[in-house]
């Protein structure tokens, strides 16, 4: 026996081998930091339901569609670009079927491509700042008028 394991004796010499045994047994960890960031920024955005549309407004007193999703980010511990064009440039395409709390979901309007976004929350639904005059609310992916302009989910 080497002299470190013979210094280390018995009990922690067993501790350490069981340790290392389970460590290399275990299932891999999945990048649960991202996710859980990313889900706390969904609950941010589904607790400003009710809040008011304000063109480049990105607190409680008005948001526009990417800045509730800067805010909600900022208040989960990640920092995003503030634009709609920059979180879709900072994020990667994933299909629908495997969108998560958190995820981005862009959309077309005003014949603008990707010029909306929303954070989905899970079970088809989604929280965003649509429009002027309007509050910040929840709608379903698979409402005909967003299945029309829906362009694509995407994931930071």
């Amino acid at each position: 026996m080497t002299a470190w394991l013979q210094r280390l004796g018995r009990p922690s010499l067993l501790c350490a081998v069981a340790l290392l045994a389970a460590g290399c047994s275990s299932a891999p960890v999945l990048d649960t930091p991202t996710y859980d960031s990313a889900a706390r920024a969904s609950t941010v955005a589904a607790s400003m339901v009710g809040k008011p549309y304000r063109y480049g407004g990105h607190s409680p007193r008005g948001f526009d569609c990417s800045g509730l999703v800067y805010y909600s980010y900022q208040h989960a511990g990640l920092s995003v670009p503030r634009s709609t064009e920059s979180l879709r440039q900072a994020t990667h395409k994933i299909a629908v079927s495997g969108l998560t709390q958190g995820d981005l979901l862009f959309f077309n309007q005003d014949g603008k491509f990707s010029s909306h976004v929303g954070i989905y929350l899970g079970h088809d639904r989604f929280v965003h700042a649509p429009s002027r005059g309007k509050r910040v609310r929840v709608d379903y992916l698979s409402d005909d008028y967003w299945q029309r302009h829906f362009v694509d989910a995407r994931r930071l």
